[in-house]
């Protein structure tokens, strides 16, 4: 092996498991921004937030209120453009050109800088009233310590999903894997009809990102643009259609039936396998 081609592999190596890290901290700290910031902040259902003394005539037409929310949605748009304009079509094939083997890995990080400038300059909107606020006993104290277990419930099963969905090929990580070994891309690993699915599932996680995005004890106008942002665009992104869920049926029941079996019992089709050979 020449010293250009270790070097290479060096380099890539490194590039990638450093944006992993950046990758994996920017959705720590989308966590903390998402839930549990929010939820310790109305701990008690007596947000900061709130001003309910304040009228929605005199909030709408605060010239701070405004300013923070037009911020806000600058913020959002700017992590939207670039979610959406990296994944088009003809942009997608220019930096795959330029990139290589490392356009999933800058996709991630394009998308963890963008995530990383929405919550550094987020501003709450402290002088308006909120859309609802818990504050009675005995739901001041209980609701947010049920919208606390949903909360990390909802995480929990996000990050399995994408520990399902091949969480190293998601972040770059096997692409780069695959071409120090000279396997080529992975997904051409794939079946046609898991390429298929892949190619229209862009936001696996749609219900229990809309579930943290919307059950706060308290909810702020800047929440309401967030979430109200956030779940229109998550709508709107969304492309599987029935054969992608006949698919996803079928591998469901798969995995129901290795589970069910004896020790030994099961066959010994993989999922892809399977699927090469009902093509």
């Amino acid at each position: 092996m020449s010293p250009s081609v270790t070097a290479r592999g060096s380099a890539l190596c490194v590039l990638t498991l450093l944006n992993f890290a950046f990758v994996f901290i920017t959705g720590a700290d989308f966590v903390r921004f998402i839930s549990f910031r929010a939820i310790y902040l109305n701990i008690t259902g007596d947000s900061p937030f709130c001003q309910d003394k304040v009228g929605w005539t005199e909030a709408l037409s605060d010239g701070a209120v405004l300013g923070a929310l037009a911020l806000d949605a600058g913020l959002v748009a700017l992590f939207v453009a670039q979610h959406s304009l990296l994944a088009w079509a003809p942009v997608k094939q220019v930096y795959q050109a330029g990139l290589g083997v490392l356009s999933r890995a800058a996709y991630c990080c394009s998308t963890a800088v963008a995530l990383q400038i929405l919550m550094k300059f987020w501003q709450p909107v402290h002088s308006a009233p909120c859309l609802w606020s818990v504050r009675h006993a005995p739901w001041n104290v209980w609701f947010p310590v049920l919208c606390f277990a949903l909360h990390f419930l909802c995480w929990a099963i996000m990050c399995s999903i994408l520990l399902i969905f091949d969480y190293p090929e998601l972040l770059g990580l096997k692409q780069v894997y695959y071409d120090l070994l000279g396997l080529g891309d992975p997904m051409s690993h794939k079946s046609p009809r898991s390429q298929r699915l892949f190619s229209h599932l862009r936001h696996p996680v749609c219900l229990e990102l809309g579930v943290v995005l919307w059950l706060l004890p308290a909810l702020p106008l800047d929440r309401l643009l967030l979430a109200g942002s956030l779940t229109a665009y998550l709508a709107l992104a969304h492309s599987l259609d029935k054969q992608d869920l006949a698919y996803l049926a079928r591998q469901f029941n798969k995995k129901l039936q290795i589970f069910a079996s004896p020790p030994g019992g099961g066959n010994g089709d993989t999922e892809d396998g399977g699927d090469r050979k009902a093509e």
